[in-house]
């Protein structure tokens, strides 16, 4: 059973095969400034179902997450603050203290999602060193040149720079894609160092041709992977506003100081939009997990409604959307909790169909399609949960003896026409959270919610 996967390198589905007997995976994380919302955890939500599928065929997988604590600027490219210092101001705490905040919620956050962990979690900060040494092999290799904010790639010396995002350079417009300067060669070059002026505050900050500084927001991508992983990876994965940017620079920077290509595959997910619209802090749009359980639902309802679509696709999230998700999530639980009390009759294969469907670029939709049209064992629905990381088995333990006692004495009381004593009984389960469904093999306990 092969794995297909879009490799936006290629824009082709591709035959997946790792090169070496772990398949070796990047995942581009948060920058940690401020507190995440919905939108942040679809893409780790897509990729931790890539790193499931991955494990359900039998493969090992080394999976590194970075957390970008310094130099993520605000316009994506060489201008404006740095996060974590607009942070800082906006909370009148330090820079470390906003990223140590943010590190801790999101990683909280992270295990709600019962996301798998990631084999290594990378700060920015702790790979300076590293971006240092390959600062200067980009210099020595040609690829650079200073300027007074710093030390920047010049784009021309790289011929395959625009063949990743397509891009079109001989009309790539200042302030299209990247801020201009008059000081750049290119319209497109980038900084991979930014020196610090006199003038300006920036807490976090390391010496480097004799200038306080720090390194460029994409540089940390290649230096963690040349240091963890070492290229080519297998797979890089992210959101599609990497690919203009981030992306193609990191190829860049890996080419122009190592000589190597930086990954096999590229993977990105579209964005989520909300109620038709950007999620956006001016708009109030900006609903974080915690928001969803004060509204009476579970991380895994989201996860539920994410994984219900496909990660290429552009999702919009409602409320009522995800009221559907935790319904479906209950009936699949209400599923596994038949099984527990009757032996369910099971289609042969089933699972090795589900696995087939997300072997096909990530499927989760088509799969969850054959999950509702099919009959499982508890079996199979072990192997849904491995694969989909929904918490169906943890939630929804077999009850105790208590529960099966009084399903028994209500079963009695309604073949002795006692319905009133019936009645009693049900709604005695109900505020356990346990509901009854009659059939005409008896009566079988549900989860109520």
């Amino acid at each position: 059973m092969g794995i297909r996967l879009y490799n936006t390198s290629t824009r082709k589905l591709e035959n997946f095969r790792p090169a070496g007997k772990v398949v070796k995976i990047y995942t581009c994380g948060p920058t940690v400034y401020s507190e995440p919302h919905i939108g942040n955890f679809a893409a780790y939500a897509y990729w931790d179902f890539l790193v499931r599928t991955l494990k359900a065929n039998g493969l090992k997988v080394k999976r590194v997450l970075n957390l970008t604590d310094v130099g993520h600027l605000v316009s994506d490219g060489d201008t404006g603050d740095d996060k974590l210092e607009k942070g800082a101001m906006r909370e009148g705490i330090s820079v470390w203290e906003v990223a140590e905040r943010y590190i801790k919620r999101y990683l909280d956050y992270y295990g709600e999602m019962e996301f798998l962990p990631a084999d290594v979690v990378a700060r920015a900060t702790d790979y300076i060193d590293e971006d240092i040494k390959a600062v200067d092999l980009m210099t020595s290799h040609g690829y650079t040149y200073e300027t007074s904010d710093g030390v920047y790639f010049d784009t021309s010396k790289f011929p395959g720079y625009a063949d990743f995002a397509k891009l079109n350079l001989s009309g790539l417009q200042a302030g299209a894609r990247v801020e201009f300067s008059d000081e750049k060669k290119n319209a497109a070059d980038f900084a991979v160092w930014k020196f610090i002026r006199p003038s300006e505050q920036h807490e976090m900050r390391w010496d480097y041709l004799g200038r306080p500084g720090y390194p460029g927001w994409h540089l940390e991508c290649s230096s963690i992977i040349h240091k963890e992983l070492g290229e080519p990876i297998d797979i890089h994965t992210g959101g599609v506003d990497h690919i203009p940017v981030h992306h193609t620079n990191e190829i860049a920077e890996t080419y122009a100081a190592y000589g190597r290509e930086l990954s096999r595959f590229w993977l990105h997910c579209d964005f989520i939009t909300i109620d038709g619209q950007k999620i956006s802090k001016s708009l109030g749009n900006t609903y974080s997990l915690d928001d969803l359980k004060a509204r009476g639902f579970l991380p895994m309802d989201y996860k539920m409604w994410l994984l219900s679509g496909h990660y290429q696709g552009t999702r919009n999230f409602t409320f009522e959307s995800l009221a559907a998700a935790k319904q479906r999530r209950l009936n699949w639980r209400n599923r596994i909790a038949e099984c527990y009390q009757k032996d369910v009759a099971h289609d042969d294969g089933v699972f090795e169909k589900i696995l087939e469907a997300v072997n096909n670029n990530l499927n989760s939709a088509e799969a969850c399609a054959i999950i509702e049209q099919s009959n499982l064992s508890l079996d199979d629905w072990k192997k849904v949960d491995e694969l989909f990381g929904l918490k169906l088995i943890k939630d929804t333990p077999d009850v105790d003896s208590e529960i099966y006692d009084l399903l028994r004495e209500r079963q009695t009381a309604r073949e002795a026409r006692d319905f009133t004593k019936s009645d009693e009984i049900r709604d005695k389960l109900l505020t356990r959270g346990i509901a009854i469904r009659d059939t005409a093999d008896g009566a079988i306990w549900q989860y109520a919610e």
